[in-house]
């Protein structure tokens, strides 16, 4: 019966609702299925109260009330809580590190302003971790990207796959989320980091297939700058 009472509440909300094109196009668009019509119940009321949310914040953005404009994306089915714990990976725990004490920074005179790191060539364009909480190897394969290119002249993609599939060992989740120090902690130990090209993104737990025939990057040490001290 409950089952019964959930298919026709769908059905209500989604036919004749000026949402219900746009629903199915989300689906289709970025390959969303649901278990059970209960589950796709679920989903289509956050994909709606999401959805009024970003027509609220575009109205004030006409307004110019706001400084950016929003659209529908890929994770529009997901409630705050879950993109925060699936995407952005905020409750992993920390495995025992070996990163180096913070250093006390001297004082820098002369700044400029700004810098975009990108015109100077420090960043690979921009990647796209999709429906997988790898935010964290994404952050270490930037990081070190970096520092590859301040060091050598040469900006090399690294691997964020290699990372999610070889290093649970240190304490990372894969697609359910991993910390930088572990992946750091991970690379020294395994003598480095495949290439980008040698080991491609696949948004999706596999086996580790790491070839050290293919290492872009290795690693001797590493430091957590104080928070507020960038």
């Amino acid at each position: 019966m409950q089952l019964v009472v959930v298919a026709l509440s769908l059905v209500a909300m989604t036919v004749g609702s000026p949402l219900a094109e746009e629903w199915a196009r989300f689906k289709v668009s970025h390959g969303k299925s649901y278990e059970s019509i209960g589950e796709e119940y679920s989903r289509f009321q956050i994909y709606q109260s999401n959805n009024q949310l970003i027509e609220e914040h575009n109205k004030r953005f006409e307004m110019g009330l706001e400084s950016y404009s929003m659209e529908m994306n890929q994770f529009g089915d997901m409630t705050e809580a879950e993109y925060l714990n699936s995407i952005l990976c905020v409750n992993i725990s920390r495995a025992k590190g070996k990163s180096e004490p913070a250093q006390e920074l001297t004082a820098i005179q002369d700044l400029p302003g700004t810098v975009d790191w990108r015109e100077i060539g420090f960043v690979t364009p921009v990647k796209n971790q999709g429906m997988c909480g790898s935010c964290w190897a994404f952050s270490t394969t930037g990081s070190l990207e970096g520092q590859v290119f301040s060091r050598d002249g040469k900006l090399v993609g690294l691997s964020e796959q290699n990372l999610v599939d070889c290093s649970r060992s240190y304490g990372n989740n894969g697609c359910q989320g991993g910390l930088m120090d572990n992946s750091f902690n991970y690379i020294i130990d395994n003598g480095g980091i495949d290439t980008e090209d040698s080991y491609p993104y696949e948004a999706k737990d596999n086996k580790c297939r790491f070839n050290k025939e293919t290492i872009g990057a290795v690693v001797k040490s590493f430091v957590d700058v104080t928070a507020d001290n960038e």
